[in-house]
């Protein structure tokens, strides 16, 4: 952090003092401390420690293309004119001191992680996801590594049960069908998805296919299917497998729904979080009030019996 004014000689001076020595150092190299305030185009809530809704990070990428300053690619892209490439990003901005820096894993100042998982190559930052970075595909995935392999003839990752026991699919004379999100099935496989109601790739678990009416009729569902007591205010943080984005929803046992794209294409992350606590210091509250009625109740005059 910076200090603008003189401070005695204490541990809280020292600290500030060091801060101020390594805010030089960084200046001597080329870097630069910049404040959140003085980048006008940048969203305050994107420069939170949690990241955006796309990444879980604590740092800002530094467009190679405008200067610019944002959580992610895709956030840059959202609002710009042009596209990022995440491939030539060489430097970041710290969400906790705003010190500009090389793009690593740790904060060089501060030292605090941008990210659990840290790719160098596609400088990707994020919760550890077990993810990990395929060189041949050019790009990371959700892993682990160990549970996956890639094929050369289909120039992509397989889970290693299908190492030995798949076909081609770019050389297969049995037709390719296309998801939304650009993976290839063979058009067999697509069939059976369909038949079991499997809506999920299954490489990357984003919906298959337009899932609108299918989240329509789960919303009415779960109006007429109300949570008990004990579960009603409940909340759950969940990630959507179809915009990748993290929130805080209504759990209920028939699906949580993802409150930026509508959803159900969701994954729980983490236990329950319950709410309803609130309610019995109010109950609690009540009692005492009776029960410091009933005594004045009892010493009031009683009024003279006749004789």
């Amino acid at each position: 952090m910076c200090c603008c004014t003189a401070e005695p000689h204490t541990e809280e001076g020292s600290a500030a003092e060091s801060a101020l020595s390594a805010q030089s150092r960084d200046e001597e190299e080329g870097y630069a401390v910049i404040a959140l305030e003085e980048v006008p185009h940048l969203d305050r809530n994107m420069a939170s420690p949690a990241g955006c809704e796309h990444y879980v990070r604590s740092c800002l990428l530094k467009a190679p293309c405008c200067g610019k300053l944002y959580v992610c690619r895709l956030c840059h892209d959202a609002e710009e004119n042009h596209q990022m490439d995440r491939f030539k990003v060489k430097e970041v901005q710290c969400s906790e001191c705003q010190t500009v820096q090389q793009a690593q894993k740790t904060c060089q100042q501060c030292h605090v992680q941008f990210g659990e998982y840290y790719c160098d190559i596609c400088h990707l930052f994020d919760k550890d996801k077990r993810q990990y970075h395929c060189l041949p595909c050019g790009i990371c995935r959700i892993g682990p590594r160990e549970k996956y392999f890639h094929c050369e003839k289909c120039n992509l990752c397989l889970a290693q049960d299908l190492r030995g026991n798949h076909k081609d699919i770019h050389t297969s004379r049995i037709g390719a069908h296309v998801l939304p999100c650009g993976h290839l099935l063979h058009k067999t496989c697509f069939d059976d998805m369909v038949r079991t109601g499997a809506y999920r790739c299954p490489l990357c678990m984003h919906s298959a296919w337009d899932m609108e009416d299918h989240w329509d009729q789960i919303d009415k569902e779960i109006t007429q299917s109300p949570m008990p007591t004990e579960y009603q205010g409940a909340t759950v943080k969940i990630i959507c497998n179809d915009c990748q984005a993290h929130c805080t929803v209504p759990f209920h046992v028939l699906g949580m729904k993802c409150s930026d794209c509508g959803s159900y294409n969701t994954a729980q992350d983490g236990g329950l979080i319950q709410q309803q606590q609130q309610q019995q210091p109010e109950q609690d509250t009540e009692n005492e009030a009776e029960t410091d009625t009933e005594p004045e109740q009892q010493d009031q005059p009683q009024p003279p019996t006749a004789h």
